[in-house]
């Protein structure tokens, strides 16, 4: 499936390891962090350790029950948090998740707010994304010519399913958000900031390359993006104690929301993600 020289150097123990992956078989995967820490989320854990082609993945992935279904869960920033968003290794951990047998990955994230009515608090379920981030590795396709599609870079189904479930639950919840990724680690200027919300309603640091791997793997892939604070744009300075209090609040909100959503995704997958290298390659 990918065209990778380094695939060679992959060793015996690695593939032993593939093959006890492969029996485990989950078809569903989370990469969060921010509050989904919770050892007390998943029954039946059990992790795993993958080398991969592109490196160590951020962590273990773990995989375990949840709402009736078997999932896997990769923190992206590692359990305790150590790697910046600029240098987690995106490559190994989408790369691990599809020799998993993942099929959808539901990513959460914590965001900046660039509007007044995207609030702390709220969950946006993004439609779309601008890329501002300058040096990251963007795709498994380095020795041949891919030109996947990305006009509609999330799922349909999902997004669909999430949102629905959400307003049952009555959680602040946006059917549409356009995501401007910067690099980071820093924050954004006041006068970046500013620009950025010309043309987009939230910011964060971690959505990129992420996405956009999925989409080569042809795995349906949906943003949970959970709203901590205002940007700068705002000239209120953000307490730490209110963004940790909303983070924690955001983080039940998102676990709620998987455990109603979780066990109604389908088993078979009529989206076009599915057959998304269908016309991509020369």
């Amino acid at each position: 499936m990918l065209k990778n020289s380094s695939k060679s150097n992959t060793s015996t123990s690695s593939a032993l390891a593939l093959n006890k992956i492969e029996r485990a078989n989950p078809k569903i995967a989370i990469i969060g962090g921010s509050g989904l820490e919770d050892p007390k989320l998943f029954k039946k854990i059990k992790e795993l350790d993958i080398k991969t082609p592109f490196g160590l993945p951020s962590d273990s992935i773990r995989i375990g029950e949840f709402a009736g279904r078997k999932v896997a869960f990769l923190s992206r920033h590692g359990k305790t948090h150590a790697i910046p968003p600029h240098k987690v290794n995106s490559r190994a951990n989408l790369w691990a998740l599809k020799k998993l047998g993942i099929e959808r990955i539901i990513g959460v994230s914590a965001v900046g707010s660039l509007q007044k009515k995207f609030k702390p608090g709220d969950i946006v379920i993004c439609d779309q994304f601008v890329d501002f981030t300058k040096k990251r590795d963007y795709t498994f396709y380095d020795g041949e010519t891919v030109h996947v599609s990305s006009a509609d870079p999330f799922c349909p189904e999902m997004r669909n399913l999430f949102y629905k479930e959400a307003v049952k639950l009555k959680i602040p919840i946006h059917e549409k958000g356009t995501h401007w990724c910067i690099e980071g680690p820093r924050f954004s200027t006041r006068a970046e900031s500013k620009f950025f919300k010309n043309f987009a309603d939230i910011i964060g640091m971690t959505l990129v390359p992420e996405v956009n791997l999925a989409r080569e793997l042809e795995i349906c892939y949906i943003c949970l993006a959970m709203v901590t604070d205002y940007d700068v744009w705002q000239p209120h300075p953000v307490s730490f104690d209110e963004l940790l209090k909303t983070m924690k609040a955001n983080a039940e909100r998102i676990k709620n929301l998987l455990g109603i959503a979780l066990p109604q995704i389908r088993e078979k997958r009529s989206c076009f993600c599915k057959e998304a290298l269908k016309n991509a390659k020369f």
